[in-house]
């Protein structure tokens, strides 16, 4: 289970948050956890994914080295707009971190 604020990405939106975790009721009052994703690109783009039984993939955001690999492949520019994102995200964020932590140590 994924928890509130937790960077993760969805097949649908890519790279999102997961934004909260809301309880839903379907036509028969039955209620249902689901968790609200926003892109991190785009906050106008949501989506609400049953924490249970989903159908949509989600999953912790590749690695550093998994986000350089698969950069320097030569299929690099063939991947999805959203794997490219990813790959993106991850190597700028670890950089924004890198420049964090010497901007401490001095």
């Amino acid at each position: 289970m994924f928890q509130k604020k937790e960077i993760i990405y969805s097949e649908t939106l890519g790279v999102c948050i997961v934004d909260d975790i809301v309880k839903l009721s379907d036509n028969r009052k039955d209620t249902y956890n689901y968790y609200l994703l926003r892109s991190v690109f785009d906050k106008a783009k949501k989506a609400y994914i049953p924490v249970e039984n989903h159908t949509v993939q989600l999953r912790a955001l590749i690695t550093l080295q998994e986000a350089q690999t698969l950069q320097a492949q030569e299929d690099f520019a063939e991947k999805s707009a959203l794997s490219r994102a990813e790959i993106a995200y991850v190597i700028e964020n670890a950089q924004h971190m890198e420049r964090q932590k010497h901007r401490k140590a001095r």
